[in-house]
């Protein structure tokens, strides 16, 4: 399961979204994310769906690869359901045992909660498949930068942002790896109770905290000897600039967030 999480990892590319001014992307996420929440009519979230979908295929990207980055939040996602399915009270009951039901408004806002909770992992997953995280950092940064007149850290701030996403895949090789060799020594992971496997996990979140204040220190000593002194002095090589591509991507936004919260609205 740990090779199936997908998030924080670039996949390379020359699509319209890679192309795309990181702001734009960043602000389009935000949007739709905004428009999920706010939206429950099944056509409002049909309609976002298809400009989800449309992204996934645009960039490229398989969509089996996008959906295989589900698989670790499949438990929560099912958690949650369940919780909406039986704590949901309705006139229209279609099973009862005790005090649990299930009701029409049950199921309804069960299928929604999936439905939803879907969308935003995809939707928030394509930022960082499309953005490398250089550029993912200077957008944060040029959108945040209004803060600094109120002397906010932002470069700072989009600096650890990055940083904490740029290391999630090496974090969960490195978990990989440990869980391995502790397999090798005779540990098991997938039998026994829920109390069990906690007590089977500590052989591998010590070793895996070592690593990553390991790894820390070696970043924070490599950024020393380059000089790095936050965004004092800083230039960049590659200017941020809204193209065609930007425009274009602000198109499909307002025509698809649009149009599903004025049916959202009119519902």
């Amino acid at each position: 399961m740990l090779k199936d999480i997908t998030l924080g990892q670039y996949f390379p590319g020359n699509s319209m979204l890679h192309r795309a001014d990181p702001r734009t992307k960043i602000l389009l996420v935000l949007v739709v994310m905004i428009a999920l929440f706010v939206c429950s009519a099944w056509i409002s979230l049909l309609i976002l769906a298809c400009l989800i979908l449309g992204m996934v295929y645009t960039a490229r990207l398989r969509l089996r690869m996008v959906l295989r980055g589900l698989k670790p939040l499949v438990f929560i996602i099912v958690f949650t359901a369940v919780l909406n399915l039986f704590m949901t009270a309705g006139e229209d009951i279609l099973w009862r045992a005790g005090p649990l039901s299930i009701t029409t408004a049950g199921v309804n806002k069960a299928a929604l909660i999936v439905v939803r909770l879907i969308l935003l992992v995809v939707g928030a997953s394509l930022l960082t498949y499309t953005t490398s995280p250089i550029q993912l950092t200077d957008g944060l940064e040029r959108l945040l930068s209004p803060l600094k007149k109120i002397h906010v850290p932002v470069h700072e701030l989009a600096m650890m942002m990055s940083l904490a996403l740029r290391f999630i895949p090496t974090l969960v090789e490195e978990t990989d790896k440990i869980m391995g060799a502790q397999r090798a020594r005779g540990a098991d992971f997938d039998n026994g109770n829920l109390l069990h496997r906690a007590r089977a996990m500590v052989p591998i979140l010590v070793p895996l905290f070592v690593s990553a204040f390991r790894r820390a220190d070696e970043l924070a000593t490599a950024m020393e000897c380059r000089l790095y002194r936050g965004d004092n002095g800083r230039t960049r090589l590659r200017q941020l600039k809204f193209g065609r591509d930007d425009a274009k991507c602000a198109l499909a936004a307002v025509v698809f967030v649009g149009g599903a919260v004025v049916l959202q609205l009119v519902l």
